[in-house]
């Protein structure tokens, strides 16, 4: 599950005066934290002239003002192609990112909407969201560098010795810890689980990632807004970047569908997977290479519990009995997965 899901730390409250200066919105009447799903911090703002979204751009990993302005113009560009999106409000200077004592704020129209999980779309609605996706996929390559374009990523899948250190070192910290309790007592037995299954599977590392292209970074509930049963706005473009798109859509429906026991809705996961191919234009192959390689990941991937054991921060606890099943699943139901992607 992608770490914008966590629910934010506790915010600090904004400089509303200094902001709203640089902004024709009014005065502020009310500012209220936004408590889900995002890394940055979020507000609802109302002023004397309407409900606003403040966004406070706090991860260091994509708080630059360049790579903000990016954003910004990249959802400007996709709003004009008919994209839902949410583009952020020029200040009186013209500029959509003010910086004020060293942080980067920007102020985007507030979005009346609801999030919705996989769980409560329509099979029929579920092929929206796959289209949604890949007319993004699309739009991206229209409005963005057309370097991006038939790039293939250099970077090496997980290996498994550095996998098996990790987990060595996670299981003296579950061990360490006092008192032990049902959290301990989870995570001890899926390392043991995932050690056992990497153990098996050691030969099945993917090679290189394949062609890539412009990417939202984070496409999951959290950030996309439904009015009705139509989607209203796709938020948070703080991840923005090439990457591999097939594997963006495949992550993606591994949140969208992934079911309170750990298993897939396969069912809804293939009529999403249609729609994109026919969407962004991809290939099953392609969809074939990226189940495999986000299946890796995840066979790979501990940060939940990196964060439970090595920061004390225990935001992400909740997603993890979902997470870690969907890992052991997804290697016993591989074949069937690959289908619902590829068919």
């Amino acid at each position: 599950m992608p770490r914008s899901c966590v629910p934010p730390l506790v915010p600090h409250a904004p400089p509303l005066g200094a902001l709203l200066r640089r902004y024709a919105a009014g005065s502020a009447l009310a500012c209220e934290p936004v408590d889900q799903g995002l890394l940055n911090r979020g507000y609802r703002l109302r002023t004397t002239r309407g409900h606003y979204f403040l966004k406070h751009h706090f991860d260091p990993d994509t708080a630059d003002p360049a790579s903000i302005v990016r954003q910004h113009r990249a959802t400007q560009r996709l709003a004009v192609l008919g994209v839902p999106v949410a583009p952020p409000l020029p200040g009186r200077d013209g500029r959509t990112v003010a910086v004020v004592g060293g942080h980067a704020y920007a102020l985007h129209p507030w979005i009346d909407g609801r999030h919705r999980h996989g769980a409560q779309l329509t099979p029929d609605e579920c092929a929206r969201l796959g289209a949604l996706l890949g007319v993004v996929h699309a739009g991206l390559e229209r409005v963005m560098p057309a370097r991006a374009r038939a790039r293939t990523m250099s970077a090496e899948s997980p290996a498994p010795a550095d996998t098996f250190a990790l987990i060595d070192d996670l299981l003296a910290r579950v061990r360490r810890h006092r008192p032990a309790d049902s959290f301990d007592e989870l995570a001890h037995h899926r390392l043991l689980e995932r050690r056992a299954l990497l153990e098996r599977h050691a030969d099945r590392r993917p090679p290189h990632a394949g062609p890539v292209g412009w990417v939202h970074g984070d496409f999951h509930p959290f950030n996309l807004l439904y009015r009705g049963d139509a989607p209203a706005a796709i938020v948070d473009w703080d991840r923005l970047g090439v990457q591999p798109r097939a594997e963006e859509a495949v992550r993606a429906a591994a949140i969208f569908f992934v079911r309170p026991d750990g298993t897939l809705d396969l069912p809804k996961a293939r009529a999403y997977a249609r729609a994109y191919r026919r969407a962004a234009g991809a290939t099953p192959s392609e969809l074939s290479a990226a189940v495999h390689r986000v299946w890796w990941e995840r066979l790979n991937d501990f940060w939940m519990l990196r964060w439970h054991y090595e920061r004390g921060d225990t935001r992400a606890d909740p997603q993890f009995p979902a997470a870690s099943a969907l890992a052991v699943w997804w290697t016993r139901e591989y074949d069937a997965v690959c289908d619902a992607f590829t068919d």
